[in-house]
């Protein structure tokens, strides 16, 4: 009897030798195991005793025991490592099969931040797997900050410089924060004149990543500038923040992609504008120590032709585009 599991494969009691690789790449790239048995389609004590078989054949422990979250031993590192090449290794045969035959197959995992995966990466994605139905494609959207440690992913899109530098990335699109305000809080609080006047406005601030949300940047890289703001609002939720703005709460700094349409109807406006902010570029990121198959880099060529596209159209007032970053 098989189990299913979201990434598409099939498990089953009479496990192969690559079964087992692929197994524990999932455990070893989960937060936890309850993270790896949702992963594979399984229940957790499945996945509790595929494991357990696993280190009785290795003769070592693989994963620690007790931790709430999931830890690997030196023989796990060391294991999930070496698994990491073979599966590298397979993957780019496959690859080399397949531009043989001139199609696209396989699978591609794709990781996105809620807003801009959303509103523009998803579409995109539907329009790519459409073009090649040997191909299937698989997205993640999460709230939380890119792990690169866990690097669960084939292609990251991401806001900003990566936080490691060990990723290789290609720009898909530029973008800049832009602070902005409702016409209605300026009538009543006045427009600020430097960012030094921003220390006496309502500042709704973008609880995100690990940076400190409360300091906003300025200038460029060799004129940095910042100020510390506060207010009485704050959300990890990019929508919500944009929400509170629009009812005219305050002041938010937020990327160029997500509030361009609402600068462009007039609903919000562009405080300082004289004064520069720093770039926060998108970029689709892969891992620098893998083969990069075929069908990853057609993908990522499709999004670095069709997003700026996209965000385009959106600069110039047609859809609002929602959520986070």
């Amino acid at each position: 009897m098989e189990t299913h599991g979201s990434s598409g494969r099939a498990w089953s009691k009479n496990h192969s030798f690559a079964d087992d690789l692929q197994f524990f790449h999932v455990v070893a790239s989960s937060e936890t195991l309850t993270a790896a048995s949702r992963e594979l389609g399984c229940s957790l004590p499945v996945v509790s005793k595929r494991l357990r078989a696993l280190e009785r054949r290795l003769d070592v422990r693989l994963v620690q025991r007790g931790a709430r979250r999931l830890a690997l031993t030196s023989e796990g590192e060391l294991y999930a490592a070496r698994v990491e090449v073979i599966l590298d290794q397979v993957r780019e045969l496959e690859d080399t099969i397949s531009e043989r035959a001139g199609e696209l197959r396989g699978s591609v995992v794709v990781e996105a931040t809620l807003g801009l995966g959303r509103a523009h990466v998803a579409p995109l994605l539907g329009e790519f797997a459409a073009t090649h139905p040997g191909l299937h494609v698989r997205m993640q959207t999460s709230a939380l900050p890119l792990r690169p440690h866990r690097r669960d992913f084939d292609v990251a899109v991401h806001v900003g410089m990566p936080p490691d530098s060990s990723l290789r990335m290609r720009r898909l699109a530029r973008n800049r924060r832009i602070p902005c305000a409702s016409p209605s809080y300026l009538a009543e609080r006045g427009t600020p004149a430097g960012i030094e006047d921003l220390a006496d406005h309502n500042c709704i601030v973008l609880r995100e990543n690990e940076s400190d949300f409360a300091l906003w940047r300025f200038g460029d890289a060799d004129r940095p500038q910042h100020v510390r703001v506060q207010g009485s609002l704050s959300s990890n939720d990019g929508a919500v923040v944009t929400g509170w703005a629009l009812e005219g709460r305050g002041v938010i700094m937020r990327s160029e992609w997500h509030v361009r349409p609402h600068l462009v109807r007039g609903e919000l406006v562009q405080v300082l504008p004289h004064v520069p902010t720093p770039a926060a570029d998108i970029y689709a990121l892969t891992r620098e120590d893998g083969h990069v198959p075929r069908r990853v880099s057609a993908l990522i060529d499709y999004l670095a032709a069709r997003l700026p596209v996209r965000l385009g159209r959106a600069r110039e007032g047609h859809g609002t585009p929602q959520g986070r970053v």
